[in-house]
């Protein structure tokens, strides 16, 4: 029996609410209120009632949460990540509405789009590693896809190669061809070199397109025409370790989501040339209108390349002191640090970026300040060694009052 009903009970049986608080230890005030109650409600009073406020002011509003489900299934529906983060980035960079990851987890879970997985690996147990700049490193790999008949049979079997700039994650090139050979890794590369400039250096995997390292019998100790093109311009040369993938993990993890969205697609392509269409629509959706969760403050891979200083062949990464690259967060008073020559520097961007996630691009006392979400320059200037605060150089609002 509930204590209410006691309660209650014994106060009906001629017991005064004074005797009733001292024998169960509950105050008289609370049981004023619970025979009120039952006057009001009758025996429903014997039951205890939800503790749940009839007003929630903080909760989210209902328009916010039909956006969230509405790019739940817009995302999902073309084949793209769909998770809280990425949720959360695409509401407050085009709908100017910030809402905490979690808040979007708990919405997806109370409307039965997460799906649990309590297997799976911690994240703590994952070995990282990312090159420092753009076109330290590019990652190449090719994927097979299977075009379809008119009459929506099983087609003919494509490969469609890739190269990924590792630090950025910029997909530099995406074809599609009957069969990937040495010649087409050859000629793709110098594709994208004549775009985005040669790299410091490459990683792949050991198949005999990009490597005969392994190879033996007649082509033991011998190059291919990619290899000679490495060497030609000073390129490093990268291979994974035999049957372990995980060392070009980026371009492998590139492959599951391109091909997640071409399955995804409504319309699948009869033809290399229709496959080719849509892998420059992904290409352009990947680089500059997806925020990738490995980069910082979700960029996208287009801002991220975009704004870092780029390695070649020739740079000497052994001594980059006067080079660096790093990420930092605007204070609340619109000021970020820097230390040169082992004194830290004060530099000022303005209170209206408060917050921002930006990359820093210092060349010895030459510094460049980008958003690192947008990859707007928010400052350029070259730094006075003699002053600890470097000013915007900006006028005081005149219409300030003086004190």
């Amino acid at each position: 029996m509930s204590k209410q009903r006691l309660v209650i009970t014994a106060v009906l049986a001629g017991m005064t609410q004074s005797e009733a608080a001292r024998q169960y230890g509950v105050t008289q005030g609370w049981i004023s209120k619970l025979m009120a109650r039952y006057r009001a409600e009758g025996d429903t009073a014997f039951e205890p009632h939800s503790r749940r406020p009839r007003t929630t002011p903080s909760a989210t509003p209902p328009e916010v949460v039909a956006e969230i489900l509405r790019l739940r299934h817009y995302l999902a529906d073309g084949g793209l990540d769909a998770g809280a983060e990425t949720i959360a980035w695409h509401l407050q960079h085009t709908h100017h509405t910030v809402v905490h990851r979690a808040t979007i987890h708990r919405i997806l879970t109370r409307h039965g789009l997460i799906d649990p997985e309590p297997a799976k690996r911690p994240k703590s147990s994952y070995l990282h590693f990312q090159a420092d700049q753009p076109n330290e490193c590019w990652q190449s790999d090719f994927t097979h896809y299977r075009l379809t008949t008119p009459d929506k049979r099983p087609g003919s079997d494509t490969e469609i190669i890739t190269w990924l700039d590792d630090h950025s994650r910029y997909a530099l090139h995406l074809t599609a061809h009957t069969r990937i050979t040495a010649p087409i890794v050859l000629h793709t590369f110098q594709s994208a070199a004549r775009e985005h400039g040669y790299p410091a250096s490459t990683l792949t995997d050991n198949g005999m397109v990009y490597t005969v390292r392994l190879a033996a019998g007649k082509n033991a100790g011998g190059r291919t025409s990619f290899e000679n093109e490495l060497r030609r311009h000073n390129i490093t040369q990268k291979n994974g370790a035999p049957h372990h993938p995980q060392t070009q993990g980026k371009v492998e993890r590139f492959q599951q989501t391109l091909k997640k969205w071409l399955t995804a697609q409504p319309t699948q392509p009869t033809t290399i040339a229709e496959l080719q269409t849509l892998l420059d629509d992904f290409r352009a959706e990947y680089n500059t209108r997806r925020p990738h969760r490995s980069l910082p403050a979700r960029a996208t891979p287009a801002a991220t390349y975009a704004t870092g200083i780029k390695a070649t062949a020739t740079t000497d990464r052994g001594h980059d002191s006067h080079d660096r690259v790093r990420t930092d967060r605007v204070d609340t008073t619109g000021v970020v640090t820097l230390r040169v020559n082992g004194k830290l520097h004060h530099i000022g961007i303005g209170r209206p970026h408060a917050e921002t996630h930006v990359k820093i691009l210092a060349h010895d006392l030459a510094v460049t300040i980008i958003n690192a979400a947008t990859g707007e320059v928010l400052r350029e200037l070259t730094i006075d060694p003699t002053k600890d605060y470097q000013p915007t150089g900006k006028r005081p609002d005149s219409t300030r009052i003086k004190k």
